[in-house]
């Protein structure tokens, strides 16, 4: 990702609506997954907004933090807690021993990294049997645009490409949906029709009437796939697989 991201990012990752709503979404995949007391890879960590969320509240998950970016590191070190390891490297090739984690959450990740299938074999590899991943990605090639160039992405994603991958790399079959679908017309329209914004990509604060607006579609897409599964469009894929046990 561009360095002049990182510090976009960091402030706003705490606040900005879409971060409330993705690391909501990786917490209650967790949840559904885990225990009381687990071993959490951060693989693609950024500025540290998702274990500064879910730390507090999950005591007994022990994260361990990954960028490739030392500045990511230096922030995500300043702001998540002492007890948390931030490690330089890369996700295609993890300094970590086999089955030294019980999940690997890698949200935004994949679509920077240019061997995504290498980083997902990794993931594998260094998750115990039965343990799982958890990955959001951006959806659709025909929504690339300037934000995407902004913030160096390699592609985005169909919803069979991200199954398939995470087959060949060893997981078992695994469960897709795509979220942020009611607001994907006016995603459309911004990226693809307007011009670009002046800052580059779109990590910025949200007025007050797209906050909540955001939120009622999140709301609403939160009660479709719990009533009635998973979403057949959307800006994003948040996928779920697991480790096969030996």
């Amino acid at each position: 990702m561009s360095p002049d991201e990182y510090p976009k990012l960091a402030a706003v990752e705490d606040r900005m609506g879409y971060f409330r709503a993705l690391h909501g979404r990786l917490e209650r995949a967790l949840v559904g997954e885990l225990g009381a007391s687990a071993a959490i890879l951060d693989a693609g960590c950024g500025t540290g907004g998702l274990i500064r969320r879910l730390a507090p509240q999950h005591p007994g998950w022990t994260w361990t933090a990954l960028d490739a970016s030392p500045l990511a590191c230096d922030f995500a070190r300043s702001r998540v807690s002492a007890g948390v390891s931030v490690v330089e490297a890369a996700v295609e090739q993890l300094p970590f021993p086999d089955a030294s984690f019980d999940a690997v959450v890698s949200a935004d990740v994949l679509y920077h990294v240019d061997d995504d299938l290498a980083a997902l074999r990794e993931f594998r590899r260094v998750l115990r049997p039965g343990g799982c991943v958890v990955i959001n990605v951006p959806a659709h090639r025909w929504l690339f645009s300037y934000h995407d160039v902004a913030v160096h992405a390699r592609r985005r994603y169909a919803l069979r490409e991200v199954r398939e991958k995470l087959a060949v790399a060893g997981f078992a079959p695994s469960d897709e949906t795509h979220w942020n679908a009611l607001l994907l017309p006016l995603v459309f329209v911004r990226r693809k029709l307007l011009p670009a914004p002046a800052g580059g990509s779109d990590v910025e604060p949200w007025p007050a009437w797209q906050e909540s607006l955001f939120a009622a579609a999140m709301q609403l897409e939160r009660i479709w796939h719990r009533q009635v599964g998973s979403l057949p469009c959307g800006t994003s894929i948040l996928a779920v697989a697991h480790c096969p046990r030996d």
